[in-house]
């Protein structure tokens, strides 16, 4: 039987339709949103497969903290800074859920390729540096938003604590920035660690002190002029307070000034994140 080519020779002539650019020109120019799509939804759909353990675990375990905390310091009419104790740290524990979050879905994501074998399905396929770290960064921070609205509807539910919002731009604000801030802070870990042991000591020994002694169980006002220095220099202290501010309408510190420290180190931990990323350090030797 003739093959069909042979039949019609115009099916030996390549199709002028095809296209072939010279190695090295950039075939997609300006920012592959198509790339990026995939990279974020990929990331989500990780960390919502098991939504049991990544959204609704960490809330429960927080509002627990609500609880304890109430029970055993809330009693009689404590106030702080105006407000009753239960109204004080129940923002400052909806935004420490949400930071937590943030760094342990950043930090596991380039990590658990490097250990599995798979970081080549992050780095072969066509998408610049900045659309890779704002995939990841953006995951992970829409995590943060999944908690931060969990834990705040299991508030807003439970009877005794009032978590109406009095400055919607401020909860939006410190908390995009917070929630950035250790999402890049995840990504660092993710490049640095090699095993997840490594990832598990910054959470342990960076963290989760940070977020314990960050002010949200008590107003830095009431401690020694040596322990307040120490929480000024505490990022978290500036997004739980600010944070704090939307919904109480009383803060800390000056808001202001927070919110330019926070966006400052962001900037900072951005452009760290994507110079490592471009050396590709503990990732491509």
């Amino acid at each position: 039987m003739p093959d069909q080519s042979e039949k019609d020779p115009k099916m030996k002539q390549p199709s002028k339709a095809m296209h072939f650019s010279e190695p090295g020109v950039p075939v997609i120019r300006g920012v592959n949103w198509g790339g990026f799509s995939a990279l974020y939804w990929k990331e989500v759909r990780r960390f919502f497969k098991v939504q049991l353990q990544t959204v609704w675990a960490p809330s429960i375990t927080t509002l627990m903290f609500l609880i304890i905390f109430t029970v055993a310091l809330g009693r009689g009419d404590r106030t702080i800074l105006g407000a009753p104790f239960a109204d004080f740290i129940a923002p400052g524990l909806i935004c420490m859920g949400m930071l937590q979050n943030a760094f342990a879905n950043s930090s596991f994501s380039m990590l658990v390729g490097k250990i599995q074998g798979t970081i080549v399905d992050y780095l072969t396929p066509p998408l610049s540096v900045g659309e890779l770290l704002a995939a990841l960064v953006g995951a992970s921070m829409t995590r943060a938003a999944l908690v931060g609205f969990a834990v705040w509807l299991a508030m807003f539910i439970w009877p005794g604590v009032d978590v109406g919002v009095t400055h919607w731009w401020a909860v939006l604000w410190f908390g995009i920035m917070g929630a950035a801030m250790l999402s890049f802070l995840g990504v660092l870990t993710s490049i640095w660690a090699e095993k997840f042991d490594h990832a598990a000591a910054v959470t342990n020994f960076v963290v989760a002190p940070l977020a314990l002694l960050s002010g949200t169980f008590y107003s830095i006002d009431r401690l020694s002029p040596a322990f307040q220095a120490v929480s000024h220099i505490n990022p978290f202290f500036y997004a739980i307070s600010g944070f704090r501010y939307g919904f109480l309408g009383q803060a800390d510190s000056p808001v202001g000034q927070g919110a330019l420290i926070l966006l400052a180190i962001n900037i900072g931990l951005a452009t760290l994140c994507y110079f490592l990323l471009k050396s590709g350090w503990k990732i491509k030797s």
